[in-house]
């Protein structure tokens, strides 16, 4: 799934295995192993290649099919409405937050902005500011 899905990103870039090698400082042979499934990249660089496709570790891996990284999604739902962009960046922060991220990209843009408003409202009460 890695070797193919590397492959596919490369190619969607018109990019030859020598320029992703020269990113990652390793050589061309190295990186090309990577894409003939010869040899897995360790955390840092599956990090590193995610960075630069513009996408997931998830997606590398073949753990989604979803392209998309969770806050840009979730950034574009909410561009037009500053009051939840501003606690969206508060959201961001907040560890126990994580796994609602990963669920609501796979949403609508305004089934999105719902759930932000929903949580928003839920913190909102516990402050007491209704």
């Amino acid at each position: 799934m890695l070797a193919g899905r590397l492959r596919q990103l490369r190619r969607e870039k018109n990019l030859l295995q020598k320029d992703i090698a020269d990113y990652l400082g390793i050589t061309t042979s190295a990186y090309g192993f990577y894409e003939q499934s010869k040899r897995e990249p360790d955390k840092y660089t599956l990090e590193r290649l995610a960075d630069f496709f513009g996408t997931t570790v998830d997606y590398l891996l073949g753990r989604t099919d979803s392209r998309e990284i969770p806050d840009k999604k979730i950034e574009a739902a909410i561009e037009s409405d500053p009051e939840l962009k501003a606690f969206w960046q508060v959201l961001q922060k907040r560890d126990d937050l994580k796994t609602f991220f990963k669920q609501v990209m796979n949403l609508s843009p305004d089934s999105i902005r719902r759930a932000i408003r929903v949580i928003k409202a839920i913190e909102d009460e516990e402050k007491g500011e209704t």
